[in-house]
């Protein structure tokens, strides 16, 4: 069995370690601290304002409520993912598991195994009251819950069905304000008051196609976003899986991305509000015959101006719940928890969308307060993952972590004491392919400095190797390079033991060959 608290399975360069021995429960571990994990959908770094990046662009602070956890808790600036897509990153997060293990490789076609352990059941066995609210997204129906209320498949932006506890319901409204008007009635009335709870609090949002609340949709109105230095990247440096993706502003983005159509699901009111504000712009737009970079251009303005007024509704929900947690008298004895299932990109290399292991893609945000436990302010440039939530949420309960989950609880790292033995380098692994955006399988080992990728698909099998302190925005393969000769190796090595002791199978099981079935996402 994994110690209930702080025991980790080091995964870097060496041998496995147990871990330096347990510590005694401190005393705020003792009351099983209340839970809330806050999750975003596609909600990348650079798009919080605690993370710098946009924020540097003008006078522009988009995510006041986020970046009061950062404030007032640790901020995480090397959390990476196991899998970059929505549905396997939630089943790593339930489970503590690789997507071979757990049996959640893409969205396409695969269904998630409720059977299995997951941490919500163990918190559940171990006295506490579990909700989730919002995205869900793994095909099967929750379990491990006392209360559930999700959006159907990817759910809708305006007024959305959503399932109750096996039950159909329809609500009125933007999506991000019902979810947390749902979370906050079960916080308020639908919960055992005299019991530690978990809450759930999934967004849909910011997912494509970016549809704003209307109330935001002249939020960044005449602001000129900066354009990222790789916009018009040619992908010189790479080899043919970078260049044959279908993921980019310039060819990808369709009409409804752009809001040059309207959504279907809206009411006679809140269509009339919609085209109020966008047929003007989309009319001059179309006067101006835009073409080549100049489009492209545009399209990036527009992309980032829905992208974000989608996030300023998800930053007011966190402020509700804080605000909600502190008027309670729970704000002191509740760990809460942000974060996205992986990052994006905002017009990086000239995508968006998700899915590589480049970093982009790869790195999501975290953002935990923990008052009594977290130093506010603190900042974190470990290498953890999404692999490690479900571990660090039963540690923080005193419930044991199973052997079979492949995370580290963070607890240790929470209290600014990193283990000795902590990683030194991850596992990453895609398999969504053939599939949207055309981005080849692919699997690797990432370190605090270096990338090794392997592209295996039938027509497409190559290498590559990133040096992220010479090239930081991973622009060119050394693969093969004298000079990194060595590093190679290594990495190899260590790319070879992490497979072996993460038990990734040889060749990729049934379950990864994707069915078409003309599901969109």
């Amino acid at each position: 069995m994994k110690w209930p608290v702080f025991c980790f399975l080091a995964i870097g360069f060496g041998a496995v370690s147990a871990g330096p021995a347990p510590m005694a429960l401190s005393a705020e571990a003792a009351q099983r601290p209340n839970i809330v994990f806050i999750f975003a959908d596609d909600h990348a770094y650079q798009a919080i304002s605690a993370y710098g990046a946009l924020s540097k662009q003008g006078a522009l602070n988009q995510t006041p409520n986020i970046d009061r956890l950062a404030r007032e808790g640790m901020r995480f600036d090397r959390c990476v993912v196991t899998n970059s897509i929505c549905g396997p990153s939630r089943a790593c997060i339930l489970t503590g598991k690789y997507s071979h293990i757990n049996g959640f490789y893409n969205n396409t076609n695969n269904r998630f195994d409720g059977s299995q352990i997951t941490f919500p059941k163990l918190l559940q066995a171990a006295g506490y009251q579990t909700a989730i609210v919002g995205k869900w997204h793994l095909v099967s129906e929750p379990t491990g819950f006392d209360y559930w209320e999700i959006l159907p498949g990817q759910g809708q932006y305006y007024n959305p069905p959503m399932i109750r506890d096996g039950k159909r319901v329809q609500h009125t409204g933007y999506t991000t304000e019902v979810i947390t008007e749902q979370a906050l009635a079960w916080l308020k009335d639908g919960r055992d008051q005299d019991k530690p709870f978990l809450l759930m609090c999934h967004h849909k949002a910011p997912h494509r196609e970016w549809e704003p609340n209307l109330k935001h949709l002249d939020k960044f109105e005449g602001h000129e976003f900066a354009e990222p230095e790789t916009l018009f990247d040619d992908y010189s440096g790479r080899g043919v899986a970078e260049r044959t993706q279908d993921m980019t502003i310039a060819r990808t983005m369709t009409d409804r991305d752009l809001k040059l159509v309207a959504p279907r699901a809206l009411t006679a009111d809140q269509r009339a509000k919609w085209d109020a504000y966008y047929d003007p712009r989309n009319e001059k737009f179309r006067a101006a015959k835009l073409t080549g970079r100049d489009l492209v251009r545009w399209k990036y303005q527009r992309y980032l101006h829905d992208y974000l007024a989608c996030i300023a509704s998800v930053d007011e929900s966190v402020g509700r719940l804080l605000d909600y947690l502190k008027q309670a008298g729970l704000e002191d004895n509740t760990l809460v928890v942000y974060s996205s299932d992986q990052g994006f990109y905002l017009g990086e290399h000239g995508w968006f969308d998700k899915r590589w292991i480049f970093e982009e893609s790869l790195r999501t945000p975290l953002l935990v307060r923990w008052p009594g436990v977290v130093k506010p302010g603190s900042v974190n440039g470990d290498l953890v993952s999404n692999l490690d939530f479900a571990e660090t949420f039963l540690e923080a309960a005193g419930v044991d972590a199973p052997q079979e989950m492949q995370g580290d609880s963070l607890g240790q790292i929470l209290r600014g004491q990193t283990p000795g033995d902590w990683r030194k380098s991850f596992y990453y692994h895609y398999y969504e392919y053939p599939g949207p955006h055309h981005v080849r399988r692919h699997y690797g080992v990432v370190t605090d400095r270096y990338k090794l990728v392997h592209f295996y698909e039938p027509d497409v099998n190559y290498w590559e190797l990133f040096d992220r302190q010479s090239d930081p925005q991973e622009l060119k393969s050394v693969y093969g390079q004298a000079d990194y000769a060595d590093a190679q190796k290594e990495l190899e090595h260590e790319l070879a033991r992490l497979r072996k002791e993460l038990k990734v199978p040889e060749v990729d099981p049934p379950e990864t060959v994707i069915k078409p079935r003309g599901q969109k996402k």
